[in-house]
C-alpha cells in the first residue's frame, strides 16, 4: 500500500508542475487531489505498520 502512496505522490507533483506552471489549468485540481490521496494512504500505511509492529 505504501508504493501507491508514492505513485500518488509522483502523479501529484508531476501534475503540480504541469498546472501551476500555466501548462494546464486542470492539472492544478488534479495535483490537489492527487496530494489529498498521498496523505490519506500515507497515514493509512503508518497505522498499518504500527499495528503489525505492536
Amino acid at each position: 500500500m505504501l508504493w501507491y502512496a508514492w505513485v500518488f505522490l509522483v502523479i501529484a507533483i508531476i501534475a503540480a508542475i504541469l498546472g501551476f506552471g500555466g501548462i494546464a489549468a486542470a492539472s492544478a485540481g488534479i495535483a490537489k487531489i492527487c496530494f489529498v490521496i498521498f496523505l490519506v494512504l500515507f497515514l493509512v500505511s503508518l497505522l498499518a505498520g504500527r499495528r503489525s509492529a505492536v
